[in-house]
């Protein structure tokens, strides 16, 4: 490498290193994304000509100028981040991208896991995704309509024990799969807990702790997405995509059930998406039927974790009592 360009790490707390990035970016056409942790940059003659940044376990915003591509520098970019994340004991790392990518960063060390609408690739240097589904085939139950819901639960509520009522009365056996990532108001060691106690009746089903391959829409890059509108969509193709081609295989899962969205038009069109992603027919995997079950009401109005935290925030225990289940109930009391 060129003796003149000097590599160096700072993190988000660097603020005017951050615009100096942020700018760069922007010159080769492409956003600078707010959750980055690391960054790690290169310069030549006090000319930034490379960046590269850490978020949480997944690279993003690698960019090279374009005066240096095609000298094998990007190499040297990735090798910089993957020191970088490697100092701070993150090894297992992913990596979303465009298809025509897919070479470079198998070069990197990275395996494809799956790619969708030929504009989003989702990569990893680890051999986790086989080590996943070995695990999760141990579980596999025997019946011709093996059910799976993914739930995030935050927190776990009279509706979402509906749900599983219902799905589980039409399965052999039920899958349910917790979201792992804790982005939400509360933690996924909470979150888990109390869907493992709302749900201790019930005989036919397992529950499973989400893992990087249920994709999260906090974790989803959206620096390189030029279409903004389709974003959502996107998200909720390369989400279902390896659930459809990679999970549902696993355990043998031939249903998906789902809540009936009446408020949120992101998470109704995320279900529309997954009639078409799990339904239609793939050379890939077998096909997932996707079945709808009406929420379950109180007061003419559909049960939410949302309006569960607003009427926590307003102290309405006697309202917050009816629409949770008591061991959601004696948890939310005794956090007060």
């Amino acid at each position: 490498m060129n003796s003149s360009i000097s590599f160096s790490q700072f993190d988000n707390t660097s603020k005017i290193r951050v615009k100096k990035v942020e700018a760069f970016l922007n010159s080769v056409e492409l956003e600078l994304s707010p959750d980055i942790e690391v960054f790690v940059s290169a310069k030549e003659k006090s000319k930034m000509i490379a960046c590269g940044g850490l978020s949480g376990n997944v690279l993003k915003c690698i960019a090279v100028s374009p005066e240096k591509r095609g000298e094998g520098f990007v190499l040297s970019v990735m090798t910089e981040l993957l020191n970088a994340a490697n100092d701070r004991g993150r090894k297992e790392l992913f990596i979303y991208s465009t298809p025509k990518n897919i070479a470079f960063f198998e070069e990197c060390g990275f395996q494809l896991i799956e790619e969708c609408d030929s504009k989003i690739i989702l990569m990893e240097n680890s051999k986790n995704l086989k080590k996943y589904k070995n695990n999760l085939s141990r579980l596999k139950k025997d019946g011709n309509v093996i059910g799976s819901i993914v739930m995030n639960a935050n927190p776990f509520t009279l509706g979402h024990r509906y749900l599983v009522e219902e799905a589980a009365k039409k399965s052999d056996h039920l899958h349910i799969f917790v979201v792992r990532e804790d982005a939400s108001d509360f933690s996924f060691k909470d979150r888990i807990n109390l869907i493992q106690k709302g749900l201790a009746d019930i005989e036919n089903i397992t529950i499973h702790e989400g893992s990087d391959y249920i994709i999260s829409k906090a974790t989803f890059p959206t620096y390189f997405i030029k279409d903004k509108c389709s974003i959502n969509e996107l998200h909720a193709k390369l989400d279902l995509s390896i659930f459809r081609n990679q999970i549902a295989p696993s355990l043998n899962i031939t249903h998906r059930f789902v809540g009936t969205e009446p408020y949120c038009t992101v998470t109704n069109n995320y279900n529309q998406n997954m009639k078409k992603v799990l339904g239609e027919s793939n050379p890939k995997s077998n096909n997932i039927e996707v079945i709808e079950i009406e929420r379950k009401e109180y007061k003419d109005k559909a049960i939410s974790a949302s309006s569960v935290r607003a009427l926590l925030k307003d102290k309405k225990y006697d309202e917050l009592s009816n629409i949770v289940p008591p061991t959601t109930f004696d948890f939310l009391v005794k956090r007060i």
